[in-house]
């Protein structure tokens, strides 16, 4: 029951608590701000990484970013990843979910052979949630939510745990499928040294442009975004009332009752 590719993609995202917004452009700004990979991407890593030690195949993470990201992939590639993508054209800029999940949907097309796709379930700096199923969608597969663990239970066919409300459901899919792992579900392991200093000198990135997967400037980027932002709002968070009762000690008691039958109604 060998597995052929296990497919991860992988976002950096900037620290939610350190993230600003352009309000010329309604984007995030993350100028200023420190970079990581998005920490359900990590888990879903993590989970590919342990399939391929009981399972076999090749790890290929996949990312649409800026040059930047890449010594993040080559982080990945020290974690276990077996090669690293990195979709990177000034044309993505500003990208909604709709043609973010077409890039990384051809990305997987071109990469070919996968068995499984994985994704973290959200994005820390959009959280939308949506671009998994969107890949999906694109690809023609299944897909499944909010997993926290995947068996092979026999060729071409794997069984799942999925968090819902209250529980969880177990699911048999079909492969090849999409599922978007849960935040937390597991703890990402820490990269070889020796591997980490091999992926920094002699890994060679793959970079790939839209043009390499078909795509038009059309088709991405602010032209071919479903939604644009129209206005930005700062949402404080309540304060208290800091009212206080005084008097004696029965018309503090009196007062209390009022303002508690006040509030149950």
């Amino acid at each position: 029951m060998g597995l052929r590719n296990i497919v991860v993609t992988l976002k950096v995202t900037p620290k939610p608590e350190e993230i600003r917004f352009d309000p010329v452009t309604k984007t995030i700004d993350r100028s200023k701000a420190t970079n990581e990979i998005n920490p359900a991407d990590k888990n879903a890593l993590e989970m590919a990484l342990q399939l391929k030690d009981r399972y076999g195949g090749r790890v290929i993470v996949v990312s649409m970013g800026p040059p930047f990201w890449e010594p993040f992939l080559k982080l990945a590639v020290a974690m276990g990843a077996d090669d690293a993508v990195l979709v990177s054209d000034r044309a993505l800029a500003g990208s909604d979910t709709l043609p973010t999940s077409l890039t990384l949907a051809r990305a997987i097309q071109r990469i070919g052979d996968y068995d499984i796709i994985l994704t973290g379930e959200e994005s820390s700096d959009g959280g939308t949630g949506q671009v998994p199923p969107g890949i999906a969608e694109w690809l023609g597969i299944p897909h499944v939510t909010y997993i926290t663990s995947i068996e092979i239970i026999e060729p071409g066919k794997a069984r799942v745990k999925r968090t819902i409300k209250g529980g969880y459901e177990i699911l048999e899919v079909d492969m090849p499928f999409l599922a978007s792992v849960e935040l937390g579900c597991n703890t990402p392991r820490f990269p070889d040294f020796r591997r980490k200093r091999w992926a920094e000198r002699e890994f060679k990135l793959k970079t790939w442009s839209i043009a390499d997967l078909g795509l038009s400037p059309e088709e991405v980027g602010f032209k071919g975004s479903a939604t644009t932002v129209d206005t930005l709002m700062e949402l404080k968070p309540p304060e208290r009332l800091r009212s206080r009762i005084t008097g004696a000690p029965d018309e503090i008691a009196e007062e209390l009752a009022r303002i508690i039958r006040e509030l149950l109604r």
